[in-house]
């Protein structure tokens, strides 16, 4: 099972569509899919009709047992999508209230890592939707991950939420036993606008080593998908977006690594 998270620390850069986007390209090849919602705005639980203010079970039911994750009941958590083969493990409003629990009993670090240790045999690939804050959340996100990819949209305040990312990764590689590997994503580029241009420009000089060199445009097929509950490729598959996030998956398949070590 190969474990992608998304995440940046800047809201509104796409990080929900990515992970949406390269789950669906991912099913629609015929591999079992996971994903997972760590925002407690869930904008990927409401994306597949999953109401987050109103689940009872969700992703946070897991931060309930002392860091410890209850044999089974990562799988009792799972959510049907409007795709066959993904699944998802939904986010729920009450995850706004980790930061609090976790700061007086702390050990909350590895819980999704474990939580997925129970489904290693059930999928192929997992996506996690991270919150645009580090916190608890993020956190497992990154521990749990073997690839990060970090969505940046193509305009100049974006670029300030990539150095806080960035600075995160740095803090995180220091506890790791290797470097966690990422990608950053140009999204909602827009080529009639200078602001986009120019921050695509920045974006390959400054951090090229990290770079898809490509870019994922302004899509309003995007933004069609969520409002119909659909992965965008059951919507239109040859829609530009579709097309750019196909591309980067063959880019992200070919960087990928096989993951060495599970968390006991």
């Amino acid at each position: 099972m190969k474990v992608w998270a998304v995440a940046n620390q800047k809201g509104g850069v796409g990080k929900t569509t990515t992970a949406v986007a390269l789950a669906g390209l991912l099913a629609d090849q015929g591999q079992r899919v996971l994903v997972v919602d760590l925002d407690p705005h869930g904008s990927m639980t409401s994306y597949f009709g999953h109401d987050p203010d109103s689940l009872t079970n969700s992703v946070f039911n897991l931060f309930q047992h002392n860091g410890q994750v209850p044999e089974g009941m990562a799988r009792a958590l799972l959510l049907p999508t409007s795709h066959e083969n993904v699944s998802l493990l939904p986010s729920s409003t009450s995850l706004a209230t980790l930061e609090r629990q976790s700061a007086a009993q702390g050990g909350f670090g590895l819980v999704l890592s474990r939580a997925l240790a129970q489904l290693w045999d059930d999928f192929n690939f997992v996506l996690i939707d991270s919150p645009p804050l580090l916190g608890v959340s993020m956190i497992n996100a990154l521990a749990a991950c073997e690839q990060l990819i970090i969505p940046v949209q193509t305009e100049f305040l974006a670029l300030k939420g990539l150095e806080r990312m960035v600075h995160t990764l740095d803090m995180v590689n220091r506890s790791r036993k290797q470097a966690l590997p990422y990608t950053i994503v140009p999204t909602l580029f827009d080529r009639r606008t200078q602001a986009s241009i120019s921050t695509l420009k920045v974006l390959r000089r400054d951090y090229a080593d990290h770079l898809w060199q490509a870019y994922v445009p302004i899509d309003t097929k995007l933004r069609d998908a969520s409002m119909a509950g659909l992965v965008p490729s059951r919507l239109d598959a040859n829609a530009r977006g579709v097309l750019a996030y196909r591309a980067l998956l063959r880019y992200l398949l070919a960087q990928s690594l096989p993951r060495r070590e599970q968390v006991a």
